[in-house]
């Protein structure tokens, strides 16, 4: 019998390595926080719609794209090929598992412009995707820490962010 594994590029974090991990973590947050910047979630998965076209074509080739659930086969001729078949791509999946930080909150931000009061600012810290060969050092699942503030050209938030 095959000794169970984890996909290539992830990994697992012991007890030990999560207690350094969410020190550094907690640290970054109330720093953060000093600042008044607050923290915001957004889904794992976004449309594909959000997501294509925002890395460029090299960007968009590293996307997890996540297979529709159900009958995903249902109005695709399957005598002509799935290769033959226009559009099919996103006849099969319409979200993928975001590749960064950055393109969610924009869209977190359009979507929620009425209710967020400018300059907003806000942090990050979650995993991301990218569907890249691993390599040494590099994993297809890791977290980012992303900070950003909105509504200011004000080049005081370039200088907070470094502190």
């Amino acid at each position: 019998m095959a000794k169970p594994s984890i996909p290539k590029g992830t990994r697992d974090f012991s007890p030990a390595e999560m207690a350094r991990r969410n020190y550094i973590f907690n640290t970054i947050r109330d720093v953060f926080g000093l600042f008044g910047y607050n923290p915001i979630e957004t889904p794992a998965m976004e449309n594909l719609s959000t997501l294509m076209g925002k890395y460029g074509e090299e960007g968009d080739k590293l996307l997890f794209k996540i297979l529709n659930s159900g009958d995903f086969l249902h109005g695709i001729d399957s005598s002509a090929g799935l290769e033959a078949t226009p559009g099919l791509a996103a006849k099969l999946c319409d979200r993928g598992l975001r590749y960064d930080l950055t393109v969610p909150f924009a869209r977190f931000v359009v979507q929620h412009r009425d209710e967020l009061q400018l300059p907003f600012k806000r942090f990050q810290i979650q995993p991301v995707w990218r569907a890249d060969r691993p390599q040494k050092g590099r994993y297809r699942e890791f977290y980012q820490c992303d900070a950003d503030v909105v509504g200011s050209d004000s080049l005081l938030n370039e200088i907070e962010l470094v502190q």
